[in-house]
């Protein structure tokens, strides 16, 4: 386990805050930021995951709750038929994306927009949204992360030709957020609304011959 370097200048500012609380208002006011830095190092946590390889599986891209898996036409990268599970990220959830498969990055668009709730069922739609295609001999899937009314900020720390691992870590959403999940329609889904799904460990589709 560890912390993402993003999450250091929100705990610094936290502790910070807890020692000018300290001085001028005493230990009871100071213990407010002291609990906000705990949860900005417990937001911004990275476990470490040991990701079993396997390029006949999906794997979640995020740690939450899935909202949906529903069947549409993708016009963004796959231009097919596809299947896109939704899966809702709370601010208690780990907030680190990763690749759920193995590939090359071939697409990459963000797109300015709204900060609904990551709940309603708008935000797909309206909200503040980075997608990124990632293609490999098999096939292709676009993983889509999507701001809510809390997160202000969606970090991608990788760019176009970047081959991912599967399991590999490649950003994250700050303070509530939504991933979804697009992959080709012959792919069987192995999970269903409702369902606790972890990143990089949870199975969430099976790539049939």
């Amino acid at each position: 386990m560890h912390i993402v370097r993003q999450g250091y200048p929100f705990i610094a500012a936290a502790l910070v805050l807890a020692v000018v609380c300290f001085i001028a208002f005493g230990i009871r006011i100071a213990v407010i930021p002291l609990v906000l830095a705990c949860y900005f190092a417990y937001f911004f946590r990275n476990p470490d995951r040991e990701v079993v390889q396997d390029t006949s599986l999906l794997y979640s891209p995020a740690d939450g709750t899935v909202m949906e898996v529903s069947d549409f036409y993708d016009d963004e990268f796959l231009n097919a038929k596809a299947k896109k599970v939704t899966i809702f990220l709370s601010v208690f959830n780990v907030h680190v994306n990763r690749s759920p498969a193995e590939g090359t990055i071939k697409f990459q668009r963000y797109t300015v927009g709204e900060f609904l709730p990551a709940f309603n069922q708008k935000a797909a739609f309206e909200n503040e949204r980075f997608a990124m295609g990632i293609e490999n001999d098999r096939m292709k899937i676009l993983v889509i992360q999507i701001a809510g009314i809390l997160a202000r900020r969606i970090d991608n720390w990788v760019n176009l030709g970047n081959h991912l691992d599967q399991g590999e870590v490649y950003g994250m959403i700050k303070f509530g957020s939504c991933t979804e999940l697009v992959v080709p329609e012959k792919v069987e889904i192995l999970c269903k609304k409702g369902d606790k799904v972890k990143g990089g460990i949870t199975v969430l589709g099976r790539i049939n011959p």
